[in-house]
């Protein structure tokens, strides 16, 4: 076909029947990769998001296993009012109560303790003697007068203890048992107390009409607004931002080629400085979030320094898994892995595992349960100190993924050396093929030997090479006249 038979084509017949060779051979591939990756990846959420939402799925039906330590210090109508409301009040979406006697908690600093350790989500207990001061305000005079409802139960709880299950599940249902108990009281002694009563006292009056009351008594109060999402994002933070800089990191060496040209040490001292100072940087920036958002919240200078701690350990094991994780997995499938992560450790700490199914309690060996139980700790003054358990695993993924993180960074440049070399050899046997073919076609375009002698062999041989650079560079311009053609092949030649 000739260039004026080519140049009479139109340019839709052209940009079709490109379109038409280009996609031959390609169709079947493309249809192929694309719907893969559509059906792994509807999988890969619907397996995630079902395993997130399966942990609070029907929560409200284990609620009765936050367990709730009740302790009557009066052994009066009062103490059996509290009793008859928790029983009445039995059912799994209520917290479970423990019915102990006095003799088991000696004082009211034994039930403070209890909660406090963790044992208990909460504790309520009924004050010595109050069944016999609400007895007395009931004839009036001087005990009717200073007569306190509130003195006759107290309710021990840990505020930043998950602060949304205990502002909700906990608190609130606390508060429901005291209700109930001032309706038992009147169901069990009503009668009673009101032909004991003083009808012409107002003040014995208003002790028989609201006899009950409870008072409150927070381990830890925490006032802040952003309580309710601590167990959450800053724990998917710490996660996302090593991901991101270790993608980066390894972006910018493989493009400078150092895993491949510098020695092996030298690339596992420079890993070993970035992960230190950037999780040391990044985990000092999460402890300054919380403390620049604590509003009124009262903390001792100390905790930041132990969040710090706490949160450059978390993201120091985030950043050796993902140093692990992204050598051996392909980056096709990084992402199902990075997700699937995310999605296990946020599930470990969205809820307390007394609210979840059974099956999850394997995620006590994740690095965001433990890290989150530690802060619980750090920021509750050292209540429900679990550091026995927490310390050891997370010490343990470090000692797991450390050595997996160096041999990781052996493979990787073993691999990037093994690339390296097999491209070189690439390169000299692509120059050797040049080189070949440059002799030969020079041979053939020398033809039969010059007549006369001297410069003009010389010429002839620079004409040749001349040519054989014209052939080769023919292969990347037109047959067709080109401007400049000269001067453009002069400039891709040299």
């Amino acid at each position: 076909m000739t260039a004026g038979d080519r140049s009479s084509k139109s340019p839709s017949d052209a940009d079709t029947l490109i379109d038409k060779d280009f996609w031959r051979g390609r169709k079947k591939q493309f249809g192929i990769a694309v719907t893969a990756s559509f059906v792994l990846l509807q999988l890969l959420f619907l397996t995630v998001i079902s395993y997130l939402f399966g942990s609070v799925f029907e929560q409200h039906t284990r609620i009765h296993n936050l367990k709730v330590l009740t302790v009557d210090y009066d052994g009066g109508i009062i103490g059996r009012s509290l009793q008859a409301a928790g029983e009445s009040l039995t059912a799994p979406d209520f917290p479970g109560l423990v019915n102990k006697s006095a003799s088991d908690y000696e004082d009211v600093s034994d039930v403070i303790e209890a909660v406090r350790k963790g044992d208990y989500w909460a504790a309520v207990y009924v004050h010595a003697g109050a069944s016999d001061r609400l007895s007395a305000a009931l004839q009036g005079g001087t005990a009717a007068s200073t007569y306190n409802a509130s003195d006759a139960m107290t309710y021990v709880w840990n505020e930043i203890r998950y602060a949304t299950v205990a502002a909700g599940s906990i608190k609130g249902n606390l508060e429901t048992l005291v209700s109930v108990s001032r309706v038992a009281y009147t169901r069990i002694n009503g009668t009673a107390a009101l032909s004991a009563l003083n009808q012409s006292d107002p003040a014995a009056v208003s002790a028989y009409l609201n006899p009950i009351q409870s008072s409150s008594y927070n381990i830890k109060p925490s006032p802040q607004s952003t309580k309710t999402v601590y167990n959450t994002i800053p724990m998917v933070m710490g996660i996302i931002m090593n991901f991101f800089f270790l993608m980066a990191v390894n972006g910018v060496a493989s493009s400078l080629q150092l895993y491949s040209h510098i020695p092996f040490f030298q690339n596992w001292l420079v890993r070993v400085v970035l992960s230190l100072t950037y999780t040391c940087a990044g985990s000092l920036c999460q402890s300054a979030y919380f403390w620049a958002f604590k509003e009124s919240w009262d903390q001792p200078a100390s905790v930041f320094f132990l969040v710090w701690m706490a949160m450059w350990l978390y993201q120091h094991v985030q950043f050796l898994v993902f140093d692990v994780a992204t050598t051996f997995i392909p980056m096709a499938f990084s992402s199902f892995f990075v997700l699937s992560w995310v999605i296990a450790n946020i599930t470990a700490t969205i809820a307390p595992f007394e609210l979840s199914a059974g099956f999850y309690r394997w995620a006590y060996a994740l690095p965001a349960k433990e890290t989150f139980d530690i802060l619980i700790t750090i920021w509750s003054g050292g209540a429900v100190n679990r550091l026995y358990r927490n310390l050891p695993i997370m010490f343990a993924w470090v000692v797991v993924m450390g050595p997996s993180a160096f041999y990781a960074l052996r493979y990787r440049c073993k691999k990037a050396a093994e690339v390296a070399a097999a491209e070189e050899e690439a390169k000299k046997e692509r120059e050797e093929g040049l080189k070949k073919e440059g002799r030969e076609l020079e041979k053939k375009e020398r033809g039969p030997p010059p007549v006369h002698r001297g410069t003009a062999g010389t010429d002839g041989a620079g004409e040749g090479m001349v040519g054989l650079v014209e052939k080769r560079e023919s292969e990347y311009f037109p047959s067709a006249p080109t401007p400049f053609e000269g001067t453009l092949r002069r400039v891709f030649s040299a």
